[in-house]
């Protein structure tokens, strides 16, 4: 797991092509205005998805982790807290579905970190990396989310 903000996220995040795609493509000066959906970056090997939600408290938070991307989450706007724990630590809820490329579960209440994203930053969250993301910042609030996931 890596967090960053995005302006010096060229000394942070991996290098190789596929993250300075990623990081190109955040970089856009239209980034906060894109709807909402999909967009090919290099095919399936890297894409985004935006997303504008409300975040949410929930009593045990909802935790994902995946095994054919690594994904960059990127706060365009709001704030959100991101639940994080070694995957080891995640008790398995929901079998690993490959199509969708995620499994789910929960991690023990004192067994995750928070990681508090605002607007501008970004967590790089690798297939080790159990994640609990769209969790409120202090209250719940909107957010502009830009997920780009990079092929393993």
């Amino acid at each position: 797991m890596i967090l960053a903000d995005l302006e010096n996220a060229d000394s942070r995040v991996p290098a190789g092509a596929a993250f300075k795609k990623a990081i190109e493509f955040l970089r856009r000066g239209d980034i906060k205005d894109l709807p909402d959906g999909k967009y090919e970056i290099d095919g399936e090997r890297v894409y985004a998805m935006v997303q504008r939600y409300k975040t949410i408290s929930p009593a045990e938070p909802k935790f994902e982790a995946h095994r054919k991307y690594i994904d960059l989450q990127f706060l365009a706007a709001g704030a959100e807290i991101i639940g994080w724990a070694p995957l080891e630590k995640m008790a398995i809820a929901e079998v690993y579905d490959a199509e969708k490329d995620v499994c789910f579960g929960a991690v023990p209440a004192g067994a995750w970190t928070p990681l508090r994203l605002g607007a501008g930053q970004l967590a790089v969250l690798y297939p080790g990396d159990a994640h609990a993301p769209r969790l409120a910042a202090g209250g719940a609030g909107g957010v502009t989310k830009i997920v780009v996931k990079v092929g393993v």
